[in-house]
């Protein structure tokens, strides 16, 4: 019982602490006169993915590589077949053909680079040095091909800025939405990952189920919320921006900055069965987008199909 409440707790304050720091950081970037491109390329989709960032951290800090890797390829995983199959069966979710170019195929590219870096079982430093330079390359590239003003999909990325919704805040009220935020991200993530590792000892279950499922939705509460809403308010295109710039961080920037500070090792089942899925998913999505340009309510619910397959096997037959 005090597992599992800890880390309900963890993934509360997670989510609390998420939506602080970005709607701090997005009033801050208002001030600052921070163009809405930038804004919604950068600290929205990335700021979506800070609970993973922190978890990730405190997992490869505390030499919990499982849960730091399982909580990156269970939030990729997730992201695609439950947020985007859950947005599709609201609103069918359609895309920019330059964003699906670009976005699309470097989260593609990323988790095929993730599996190449990872054949010898590992992330070492060097690893992360070249997932962190690839992340590096992708935003150059993403903000010098949207500030051309013929790029439609700066619109996508300035709409996802507006996503966010903004009471006015002053100074002192930014610093505390930041300041506080990142508090409680920090503080529910030992909290998350105090119960985790409780529950799974409970359940009978490796860590890295229990980083590639419970953990990996707790910590992507956020992309569900923005993508959710987006799919209400019918800018359906901002919702898959979000999960692909989300997916993209998610690989190069969190493993990249966790495995620099302590390389990984990567379990056994996640070589063979969930990197696979996770590639999988990335490719089955790039099909479904690429004809027509859009996700249609009957793909969003293979997607959910899917995940409910995805999360049988892994309590059931890979545990």
């Amino acid at each position: 019982m005090l597992y599992g409440l800890s880390l309900l707790a963890g993934i509360v304050l997670l989510t609390l602490g998420g939506e602080g720091l970005i709607r701090g950081a997005v009033a801050g970037a208002k001030r600052l006169g921070v163009s809405p491109l930038f804004t919604g390329l950068v600290i929205v989709g990335f700021g979506t993915s800070s609970p993973e960032l922190v978890v990730s951290i405190q997992a490869a800090i505390n030499h919990q590589p499982d849960i730091a890797i399982g909580n990156v390829v269970g939030s990729n995983i997730g992201n695609i077949l439950l947020i985007l199959g859950l947005c599709a069966l609201i609103c069918p979710m359609t895309v920019q053909p330059q964003a699906l170019k670009r976005d699309g195929m470097v989260m593609l590219l990323a988790a095929v680079l993730f599996i190449v870096l990872a054949l010898n079982g590992s992330l070492a430093r060097l690893d992360a040095l070249l997932l962190l330079l690839g992340l590096a390359i992708y935003l150059g590239w993403a903000y010098w091909s949207e500030s051309r003003h013929d790029a439609p999909a700066a619109t996508v990325h300035a709409a996802e800025a507006e996503e966010v919704t903004q009471l006015p805040m002053g100074v002192p009220m930014i610093v505390v939405a930041l300041v506080g935020g990142l508090a409680l991200l920090i503080g529910g993530s030992q909290l998350l990952l105090y119960g985790a590792v409780g529950v799974a000892q409970a359940m009978g279950v490796s860590e890295a189920v229990i980083g590639l499922t419970i953990v990996a939705v707790g910590t992507s509460l956020p992309e569900l919320a923005v993508s959710i809403i987006a799919a209400l308010r019918r800018h359906a295109d901002v919702a898959v921006g979000n999960i692909l710039g989300s997916n993209i961080f998610n690989i190069m920037g969190i493993l990249g900055v966790s495995a620099f500070l302590q390389p990984l090792t990567l379990v056994e089942r996640m070589a063979t069965f969930d990197q696979w899925v996770m590639l999988g998913a990335s490719a089955i999505l790039m099909v479904f987008l690429y004809t027509g340009l859009r996700l249609s309510r009957g793909e969003g619910a293979l997607l959910l199909l899917g995940y409910a397959a995805y999360l049988t096997a892994s309590f059931t037959v890979i545990s």
